[in-house]
């Protein structure tokens, strides 16, 4: 199995900044896709920004310009940069990775435990 350990949420005033990271372990073979999505109090779960094994980007257009999608091959992990941040950006934000544990098998997503992200007015 693949486990999802991600770090760096907290509360900051608007306008502020914070970077989210995502660390992948277990039993990787290979890893696809690294994304992050956000689920709001009331409102289904988001797309936020994506980011393939070989680096190309999508975000949610809202977002593009103040957060930045990064990874790490070497160390499994994905990176979000949120900059000038809104009050609007409140919400839980969840890591997903598409892996797959074995060469023959396809790959499948896998979810961080969320982090909180409040962002004061």
């Amino acid at each position: 199995q693949v486990q999802l350990v991600e770090s760096g949420g907290g509360l900051v005033q608007a306008g502020g900044s914070l970077r989210l990271s995502c660390a992948a372990s277990g039993n990787i073979f290979s890893i696809n896709a690294m994304g992050w999505y956000r689920q709001a109090p009331g409102k289904q779960r988001e797309l936020v920004a994506v980011i393939t094994s070989g680096g190309s980007t999508n975000y949610e257009d809202s977002l593009k310009g103040r957060f930045t999608i990064s990874r790490n091959n070497a160390k499994n992990t994905v990176y979000l940069q949120m900059d000038s941040l809104k009050p609007e950006d409140t919400a839980v934000y969840y890591c997903n990775v598409r892996a797959a544990t074995s060469w023959w098998g396809p790959p499948s997503d896998y979810w961080g435990q969320g982090t909180q992200v409040t962002v004061s007015s």
